[in-house]
């Protein structure tokens, strides 16, 4: 089974996340952050496998908080999804090791990236 992480300040995007991954994958855990502090907390008690990060958040971003997040989850697979399409945040990104997702969010881009990943 597979944890799953959704951080996002906007509760009907997460809702929405949730919806997708729990459709497809019934069986696994998918838990929600409303923001950077919900989420590192969350981290630092449990492994998970997958973390959706958005990139604007009140507080820390997703790139400020991306290398804690792979601090405490050795391992996690993070795609950054954000309207901020600029050259400079999906550089950063690719440099971090996330993955960028261009918002808006839509289940063919959620499930395309949940299965590119490994196994």
């Amino acid at each position: 089974m597979k944890k799953v992480l959704l951080v996002d300040d906007s509760r009907i995007s997460r809702l929405m996340l949730k919806a997708i991954v729990q459709n497809e994958y019934p069986n696994w855990q998918v838990d929600e952050a409303e923001n950077a502090d919900v989420a590192l907390a969350m981290s630092s008690e449990a492994r998970y496998d997958i973390i959706t990060l958005d990139m604007n958040m009140p507080g820390r971003d997703g790139l400020t908080i991306a290398p804690d997040l792979q601090s405490n989850c050795p391992g996690v697979h993070i795609a950054l999804l954000t309207a901020n399409v600029q050259e400079r945040v999906k550089d950063q990104a690719s440099e971090q090791g996330l993955t960028f997702i261009p918002k808006p969010i839509t289940e063919e881009k959620i499930l395309d990236y949940i299965e590119s990943l490994p196994d």
